[in-house]
Order: structure tokens, then C-alpha cells, then sequence
């Protein structure tokens, strides 16, 4: 097994290996790194600990995980990246390590970071993301599964991503995303439902419906936003609905950052 690991890689006596990991050329992995079966870290990926990556994840070239946060509260405490399995991380990707001792930046199964990409320490990727060129989040910011965001976009510290949302490129995100819909400008605004991204999630023809009713009751009514939540409740029962209505809910709660409305309709509560 000795041949899947390159010659020139610099490996800590402390990192814990699967038999099956493949390391490229000039690759560094530190102490308290632990990295799961067929997983591929390319030529001059640089991985310290404490890191846990799991299986079959794809670390490209210049990738550099689990490196110190780029946070001046933080001061030498322990603290973990980890990430699932079937992830691809691509060129230049940096992930950080998380603030505060025990704490952990996480990303989950699925993934697809695409080059030049930043996560910064204490966030949380879900499942299935999509996160194009040169996307750069801030600290504490949640992306929920199946989002998608587009090159080039900037996200602000503790901003929550909602499911099946999407992120035009270039777009100035200082507010959370509400889950199926879609967010683009500078500074952003909800534009519609993101129906290709539903169309793909399966979602039915009778849902569809459910969810086109939400966004008027929303974002092209008079109600205020307390309003629109109630009227909500008229529709059919739904899991999708009722998580769109908690997460709205959630948003504007104290010491959270709101929620990005639509810009014919803004509204203050």
C-alpha cells in the first residue's frame, strides 16, 4: 500500500490513515488527522489537525484544511474540522478550524466546493451543496442541503442558508437565504421560487402549487411578514411549508440577521 502515497509527501507520525488513502506529491498532513478509506488528497494539500475526514472524499490540488481560524478571539484552544464523506474539494479550497474549544467547523456528505472556495471556522455545510468559484463565508454562517451558490459571492458571519435555495453569482449576502427560493443582486433580494432546483428535488406538481401560493402570500402581498405566516397556516399540511415558515420565523428572532425580502414589497416590522 506504500506505493499510494507519494515519496515527497511530509506525513506526522500522529495522523491516522487508512490503508486505501491515496496522497499526492508534496502533500503535508499533520498531527490528530484522521482520513477515511479511498479518499484522494492531491499535490501540495496541506491538512493539520484536529481534522476528521471521512471516506471516498476528492481533495484536489493547493487544498489547505483544518489550518488555524483566521479569527483574533481565538487563542490556541483544540478545536476540529470535520467532513463526511463523498466530498469534492477542490483547487485551493481552505477550510478552517472552528473558535472556542470543542467546537467544530462541519461539512457533511456530498458536497461539491469548487475552486478558491472559503470556509471559515464555526461554519456548518449540510448535505448535498453546491458551492461555486471563489465563494467566500464568513464565521458561523449555515448552509443547508441542496442550496447552490453561484461564483464570486460574499456571505456574511452567522447568515443561515435555507434548503434548496440558490445564490446568483456576485451576489452580497448579509441576511439569511429563505429555503426555496431565489436570492440574487447586491445587495440581494428574493426574486422567486427556485423551480429548477424543485423540479429536481421531486418535488409534485400539488406541492409546487402549495409553494407558489406561499410566495405570493409572502412576497407579493400587503400582509406584513407576521401576517403572511399566518395565512400560511390555510394551506395543506406540509413538511416543506412548515419548514419555510419556521425558518422565517427563526430569522427574526434577537441576536439573529433577519431575513432577505423581495425589493418590490420591503416591509418593517
Amino acid at each position: 500500500m506504500a506505493t499510494l502515497i507519494h515519496p515527497t509527501a511530509v506525513i506526522h507520525p500522529g495522523a491516522e490513515l487508512h490503508p486505501t488513502v491515496q496522497i499526492g506529491a508534496y502533500a503535508v498532513i499533520g498531527e490528530n488527522v484522521k482520513v477515511g478509506p479511498q479518499t484522494t488528497i492531491g499535490a501540495h494539500v496541506v491538512i493539520e489537525g484536529p481534522t476528521e475526514i471521512g471516506a471516498r472524499n476528492q481533495i484536489f490540488p493547493g487544498a489547505a484544511i483544518g489550518l488555524e481560524p483566521q479569527d483574533l478571539k481565538y487563542n490556541g484552544e483544540m478545536s476540529w474540522v470535520k467532513i463526511g464523506d463523498d466530498n469534492r474539494i477542490r483547487e485551493y479550497v481552505t477550510i478552517n478550524r472552528a473558535t472556542g474549544a470543542g467546537e467544530a467547523t462541519l461539512i457533511g456528505n456530498n458536497n461539491l466546493l469548487m475552486a478558491y472556495v472559503h470556509v471559515a471556522h464555526n461554519c456548518v455545510i449540510e448535505e448535498s451543496v453546491v458551492i461555486a468559484n471563489a465563494v467566500s463565508m464568513a464565521g458561523h454562517v449555515q448552509i443547508e442541503s441542496k442550496a447552490v451558490i453561484g461564483g464570486m459571492v460574499g456571505i456574511h458571519q452567522f447568515v443561515h442558508i435555507g434548503c434548496l435555495s440558490m445564490i446568483g453569482g456576485c451576489s452580497r449576502i448579509v441576511q439569511d437565504v429563505p429555503p426555496y427560493m431565489l436570492v440574487e443582486g447586491n445587495p440581494a433580494w428574493v426574486r422567486s421560487l427556485n423551480l429548477v432546483g424543485l423540479k429536481r428535488a421531486g418535488i409534485t406538481t400539488a406541492e409546487m402549487g402549495q409553494f407558489k401560493k406561499a410566495f405570493r402570500t409572502i412576497y407579493r402581498s400587503k400582509h406584513t411578514l407576521n401576517a403572511a405566516l399566518e395565512h400560511l397556516d390555510l394551506l395543506p399540511e406540509s413538511e416543506h411549508l412548515q419548514h419555510l415558515r419556521r425558518f422565517l420565523q427563526l430569522s427574526q428572532m434577537e441576536g439573529r440577521r433577519g431575513s432577505i425580502f423581495a425589493r418590490r414589497n420591503k416591509r418593517e416590522e
